[in-house]
């Protein structure tokens, strides 16, 4: 029986050189059969930019809602 993929949510905006450092982090540490990333342009909410908007890149995890702010590597992803 397979692992039920997990789901996350990689919170930053257009034009952010972190963010986009960020998804090629996740890009070659997490596997993607086993992990679904959501962007999200904070931008886009008003609620999203007060809760986040100097923290960001944030990875967070849908179903805990747990958040992991930058900096962050290969191996806090992991152990996220």
């Amino acid at each position: 029986m397979p692992k039920p993929k997990r789901y996350m949510q990689l919170l930053g905006t257009s034009g952010c050189h972190l963010c986009d450092q960020a998804e090629a982090l996740l890009g070659q540490c997490l596997d993607l059969s086993q992990v679904e990333v959501e962007m999200v342009d904070i931008a886009d909410t008003d609620e999203l930019v007060a809760l986040y908007g100097e923290k960001i890149p944030v990875l967070r995890c849908i179903d805990s809602q747990k958040v992991l702010c930058w900096p962050f590597d290969e191996r806090a992803v992991s152990c996220f």
